[in-house]
């Protein structure tokens, strides 16, 4: 929840060029995304459906907001953060079908969005989390480029071409990936009573 809740903060910070104060507030989101991926696998009681759920969005909405706000400061090209977004709408429009059509009778907009209503687990693959490093590699550096004056650098604009790589090639790899997502139960046959 508190990724959710910083991210308009951060938004505003890199709006109004406080690089620094952002740097260090994306810094603290970073480690506080650690210290809950941490604490769910070392304490299996503390795993809930919502934080499996949360915390997937939480990530997504940090990650887009910073890019929009980081092209509108001109620290990002647009391609880039077009092809992002537009990848990240694609699986999120897939996830919601999944959702949907896993979800038993009555599909109804409370039981489609109650969390406990687990129908489908959605897995990242191995080249979908690199590509999310890289993403947060290229914010990191993209806040920083100005607080260290390094913003036309070469290796900045390398990461620009590596972040579209990946970018492009996970979500290729979303679409030919059989483990994507898997069907919980087949709860959608009714049984008789």
């Amino acid at each position: 929840m508190s990724r959710i809740a910083f991210s308009p903060l951060l938004v505003h910070l890199v709006i109004s060029s406080n690089y620094s104060w952002a740097l260090g507030l994306f810094m603290f989101a970073g480690f506080t995304d650690l210290l809950d991926g941490w604490i769910a696998r070392t304490f299996p009681g503390q795993a809930s459906n919502i934080g499996s759920f949360l915390d997937p969005l939480a990530d997504k909405v940090l990650v887009a907001l910073l890019f929009l706000s980081l092209t509108y400061v001109g620290l990002i090209p647009l391609p880039l953060t077009g092809l992002i977004i537009y990848r990240d709408v694609l699986i999120i429009g897939a996830a919601s079908y999944i959702r949907y059509k896993s979800l038993p009778p009555p599909r109804t907009i409370t039981r489609y969005f109650d969390a406990t209503h687990a129908t489908a687990k959605l897995a990242p693959t191995t080249l979908s989390k690199f590509n999310t490093a890289v993403q947060l590699s290229l914010i990191t550096a993209s806040l920083a480029a100005p607080v260290l004056c390094f913003s036309d650098h070469y290796l900045l604009k390398g990461l620009w071409w590596l972040t579209a790589a990946t970018t492009l090639s996970s979500g290729i790899s979303y679409i030919f990936s059989k483990d994507t997502y898997k069907i919980l139960s087949n709860m959608s046959k009714t049984t008789e009573k």
